[in-house]
């Protein structure tokens, strides 16, 4: 075959290969897209678990090697003409996933990162049994469900912005007026592009408005490249480097949340067949995605990546502009691989000072809830179903701000429910769901 024959791909169709000058820019928008998500996770867990600079790179580059492979493993699936492969062959990109943040910060800072590793392994295997029985599990995290949960996971997240936004808890000058003045200047940035910007302006706000915070910062001299000078020019992920710990309280929490997150994983493929392909998608490709999700996962876990998930912003911008290509999402997931190969680049996402990422994040974190939002919206809100979402959300909310009422009970129980407001809020919405009864228009005929 010629070299043009080789390379006419048509953007808008799933196979082919299209030429490299129109693939390429619109590889780097799904990556400017979903970087900062990306690799922001690692840095608070970094945080929370007192790692020192060299590890906090490890943490970062094993997040975007392992949310690359992740992709690829979705967009070029294994044992397609089996009875069970890996990977749903759907445009769609995997990066670490904000709805395990809250429950990682406790896990972090009681057992360390082995246990989160190790829970992720175990969480990985409740993904693969929930994509396995992914028909009968749907029925049980409707909209009203999800939309419950990650709205909690929202709110969760308000109180770690904040204190980004002071200069991070126990740093030397947290609250201080510099840190405020560039955290909100961020805010600013990344605000005033979200609404006046258009295209990769639009795009690209939250990583120009860290950009923009980045350089404030830096006159304030809160910037030290002592790091970058010291990490390696290249490296691969470390296998095992920081441990397994399988913590029972860690392996519960998580896998309950690996187990919410593969049914939402559902609604990402749905909304990218439905949007993009004008189609829905097959159970086998709702069931071979959520499988080498888990999988994955499981593989991840093992060389330091975090739990990743689709992500819904690259979701977005798929059905917006149409382009299913799989090569394009290919390359995406390429670029992002040498980023996390490069331990350099990966240092260099940790002198930015957790100021900036505050002030960048806090948006971030409102959508999600927002987004939480508009699920349970979706449904009628008669006083059944607020009374689910408000139960859940309070309970959730309620009882790990004041962990300490749970001080009678064993650790674990504190670890599982007192830490993270998810956890509860899911086991109470789903309950509730379950047994209340239900209004004649939402009964099955």
């Amino acid at each position: 075959m010629s070299k043009p024959q080789l390379f006419r791909g048509n953007l808008f169709e799933l196979e082919g290969v299209p030429p490299l000058r129109r693939a390429l820019p619109l590889a780097v928008q799904h990556v400017v897209a979903m970087i900062v998500g990306c690799v922001t996770p690692a840095i608070i867990v970094s945080g929370s678990a007192g790692l020192p600079a060299n590890e906090q790179v490890i943490l970062i580059q094993a997040a975007l090697v392992i949310s690359a492979l992740s992709t690829l493993l979705q967009l070029f699936p294994l044992g397609r003409r089996l009875p069970l492969g890996l990977g749903s062959g759907l445009p769609v990109i995997m990066g670490v996933s904000f709805a395990y943040v809250p429950t990682m910060q406790a896990i972090a800072e009681g057992y360390g990162v082995a246990a989160i590793l190790g829970a992720q392994i175990v969480g990985g295997a409740v993904a693969v049994l929930v994509g396995l029985f992914v028909k009968k599990l749907r029925r049980l995290f409707p909209p009203l469900i999800t939309g419950t949960v990650v709205f909690t996971i929202g709110l969760s997240l308000y109180p770690t912005a904040i204190n980004y936004m002071a200069g991070g808890v126990g740093s030397v000058g947290y609250g201080s007026w510099q840190n405020w003045l560039v955290a909100l200047f961020t805010l600013a940035v990344v605000t005033a592009l979200n609404h006046y910007g258009k295209g990769l302006w639009k795009l690209s706000s939250i990583l120009l408005g860290i950009g923009a915070g980045y350089a404030l910062s830096a006159c304030f001299g809160m910037v030290n490249f002592q790091s970058v000078g010291e990490a390696a020019v290249f490296q691969l992920p470390q296998l095992l480097y920081f441990g397994i710990d399988f913590e029972i309280s860690a392996c519960v929490a998580i896998g309950i949340l690996f187990g919410i997150n593969a049914v939402q994983a559902i609604g990402d493929l749905t909304a990218t067949t439905v949007g993009a392909m004008e189609r829905e998608p097959t159970d086998r490709e709702l069931q071979n995605g959520i499988v080498g999700y888990g999988v994955m996962n499981m593989i991840g876990g093992l060389f330091g990546g975090l739990p990743t998930a689709t992500y819904s912003q690259n979701v977005g911008i798929v059905t917006t502009t149409k382009v299913i290509n799989r090569v394009v999402l290919g390359l995406s997931a390429l670029i992002l691989g040498l980023a996390g190969l490069i331990p350099k680049f990966s240092a260099l996402l940790t002198t930015i000072p957790q100021c900036v990422l505050g002030g960048a994040t806090v948006s971030v974190f409102a959508s999600i809830a927002m987004t939480g939002m508009k699920l349970v919206s979706s449904a009628e809100m008669d006083y059944r179903n607020s009374s689910i979402v408000g139960l859940a959300a309070a309970l959730g909310m309620g009882i790990s701000q004041a962990s300490s009422a749970l001080s009678s009970f064993p650790e674990w129980v504190t670890t599982i429910f007192g830490k993270s407001p998810v956890v509860v809020a899911t086991l109470v919405a789903v309950v509730l769901n379950v047994i209340l009864p239900k209004n004649h228009s939402q009964k099955k005929p």
